[in-house]
């Protein structure tokens, strides 16, 4: 298990630990009946609270994935829910699992260059840089643009989850996406804290995103690390 912070723009700390736990779940880092270590210990490990650890067990606990039993212990069940905030985020470590979370680079609305493939409904879009890890692991940069006419957004209120900022602020949720998966060139606006120079070939994911609406409201590209990182997609 690894620590996890708090910022300005991360989710709050119990659900950081639900996510983190949900990721390794599906990753198979965490089995059926295994036993998570005493809660004063888990706590001390990821250096927050006893009451912070137990919202997010309890959160565990609702979604089918975790049985608690008096006197005994916390253990893991598979076969409950495992839909997150982070359901449709398909990079993960090559050790498995890893919480995402971002630093955002910049966000402004502009028109939509001519190299964007179409999507949307609008002339218009708002672009959001971001440098992505997990954990605290550097893994990928990623450019995402949001249709104009699905809202606007401010920088201030950005969450490292767009999905999340785009049901809490703007009132539509995705509800489905695609992603092709390629190989691509590391753009030349990559910050040198990245781990790949620009023009180096790379991972590379472009996905289309929908929520309500017949036509994609976001399209975003994405170039990973494939030395620290790999795309995963779990069929059930």
């Amino acid at each position: 298990m690894q620590s996890t912070s708090q910022s300005s723009n991360a989710l709050p700390l119990y659900l950081q630990i639900s996510e983190l736990l949900i990721r390794d779940i599906a990753a198979g880092r965490l089995i059926d009946g295994e036993r998570l270590p005493p809660e004063r210990d888990m706590a001390d490990e990821l250096g927050i609270s006893i009451g912070t650890l137990r919202k997010a067990l309890a959160d565990l606990t609702e979604k089918g994935l975790l049985e608690r039993i008096q006197g005994s212990g916390n253990y893991i069940r598979q076969g409950g829910t495992q839909e997150s905030i982070y359901a449709m985020f398909r990079l993960e470590l090559l050790s498995g699992g890893g919480l995402p979370r971002a630093d955002i680079l910049n966000a402004v609305r502009t028109r939509k260059p001519e190299d964007l493939p179409a999507f949307g409904t609008s002339g218009e879009g708002t672009r959001i840089r971001r440098l992505r890890y997990l954990n605290e692991t550097i893994i990928a940069v990623e450019e995402i643009w949001l249709d104009g006419d699905a809202g606007f957004v401010k920088r201030d209120l950005l969450s490292d989850s767009l999905y999340r900022f785009y049901q809490k602020h703007l009132g539509f949720w995705i509800v489905r996406a695609e992603d092709r998966v390629t190989i691509g060139k590391v753009p030349d606006w990559a910050p040198e804290e990245f781990t790949l120079k620009p023009g180096t070939l790379t991972g590379f994911i472009e996905r289309f995103s929908w929520a309500d609406r017949p036509e994609s409201v976001e399209y975003s590209r994405t170039w990973f690390d494939t030395g620290r990182a790999h795309y995963v997609q779990r069929l059930k």
